[in-house]
């Protein structure tokens, strides 16, 4: 059976700059795992092909048995025209995703079954009733057990590809107000693949560089620590996210990442004002620590990815000046800038539509690079340019070299990192937001 799994990102029909294509090929970027799991967990009698649209081409000519598209909120316009596309052509559509899971009976309309939540094992389900003509509308959730696994994602991709994925970890307990990822269907529920497991499969792992996909890998510090010590002498280099609380307070969990092969961490600080951090409900971050964490992680060779987030109700048109001036006392090496987006599932959505702010429903939008709420304390225009000013202040030319130049206290691995990723958000970071929120 020919098997198309398509993880479907999509940018609103704007063209990829050749600097992203190289940073997503090169890197191996996808919007989630899913798909590689599920092909990974495949069986062998089928043929299964892998595309992401960012930087591949669907070959709508090919006859394929069955179709998968996995996709998120900002690609629901197109993954519908996908699906029609290839069901026009009586091709079995199967629709998977967050979006899906939760929206499921409309998801329905466009398919020929919904597989809901992440327990992979529903596809084998699915594949061995389609097999026998006996495919149903809906497949899962199964319910949570522990005995479920973290399938592999060793799959192959096409093109140039320099940093395998993996995924030791599964959930997130927090639950952000805004984070969809936690507030899905079984997003809060926290599990583990077996250590020798994991490093049975970075071993497998073609690529010297890995990205681990994971929520966070300082949940659980003592299980890191274990996967650290063991990937000892694996010569792998590896990124992956943190926390500010562990990554400020445990200098042995840090320690043993760098020895591990650990070359950058990503730290979502979100906010530089604690009474923002509590309002948010993001108990891991004590604004007093920030400079710790970087610290440590610093002290032992590794650069700091920060993600900030903008537009929280007691945010003030001050936070850009603010973050700017915090983000450089903390030497960050590297900055991703957002606007708050009230994600369909998520506490915060359901506070925006209650008190009737939100402003639009065009899920394309839903990129956090939109406004698309009006915000408590400015206008959609001034979060928008606010947003935008930041990417183009902290990736000025002076600002970016200065950073570079500071890599190079880091060691190679780390330098490179930070580069190609200042390199690139500088030449793209004046074109990374629309002038107007409604175009």
């Amino acid at each position: 059976m020919d098997i198309l799994i398509i993880e479907n990102f999509w940018l609103g029909g704007r063209k990829i700059r050749l600097s992203e294509k190289l940073l997503l090929n090169t890197f191996s970027i996808l919007p989630t795992l899913f798909a590689r799991q599920l092909a990974a967990i495949t069986p062998k009698n089928h043929s299964v092909e892998v595309v992401d649209e960012r930087y591949s081409t669907i070959d709508f000519n090919k006859n394929y048995d069955l179709v998968l598209i996995n996709f998120n909120l900002s690609s629901v316009p197109r993954a519908y025209e996908l699906s029609d596309i290839f069901r026009k052509k009586g091709i079995t559509v199967v629709l998977s995703g967050w979006y899906p899971s939760i929206m499921s009976e409309e998801a329905k309309t466009h398919a020929d079954s919904v597989l809901i939540g992440r327990n992979e094992i529903n596809w084998l389900d699915l594949l061995d009733d389609f097999k026998k003509n006996k495919l149903k509308p809906f497949y899962g959730p199964k319910k949570y057990d522990k005995s479920l696994k973290i399938p592999p994602t060793n799959v192959e991709l096409p093109g140039f590809v320099l940093t395998g994925a993996i995924e030791a970890t599964r959930g997130c307990p927090y639950k952000c107000d805004f984070c969809p990822e936690a507030n899905a269907i079984g997003g809060s529920q926290y599990f583990t693949r077996p250590v020798d497991e994991v490093i049975d499969e970075i071993r497998s792992i073609p690529q010297k560089t890995i990205m681990f996909y994971d929520n966070s890998l300082t949940i659980n510090p003592e299980y890191s620590k274990t996967l650290f010590r063991k990937m000892k002498g694996l010569n792998k280099k590896f990124f992956c996210n943190g926390n500010i609380d562990k990554l400020a307070e445990d200098k042995e969990l840090v320690r043993l990442s760098k020895e591990a092969g650990c070359v950058s961490w990503l730290v979502g600080f979100e906010s530089v004002s604690q009474k923002t951090i509590d309002e948010i409900g993001k108990n891991t971050n004590k604004v007093e620590k920030y400079s710790m964490a970087v610290k440590n992680i610093h002290e032992n060779n590794m650069a700091v990815i920060g993600s900030f987030m903008f537009g929280f109700d007691t945010d003030t048109k001050d936070v850009f000046n603010e973050t700017l001036k915090i983000i450089k006392d903390l030497k960050i090496d590297l900055a991703d800038f957002c606007i708050l987006t009230p994600f369909p599932g998520t506490p915060l959505y359901d506070k925006l539509e209650k008190e009737g702010r939100l402003l639009e429903t065009d899920w394309s939008k839903y990129t956090m690079r939109y406004v698309v709420y009006k915000p408590k304390n400015m206008t959609p225009e001034e979060l928008l340019e606010g947003v935008k000013k930041m990417y183009i202040e902290f990736y000025s030319t002076q600002n970016t070299v200065r950073r570079i130049f500071r890599g190079l206290k880091l060691g190679i691995f780390p330098f490179f990192l930070v580069m190609v990723r200042n390199a690139v958000a500088n030449m793209n970071s004046r074109f990374l937001y629309v002038s107007e929120r409604n175009k």
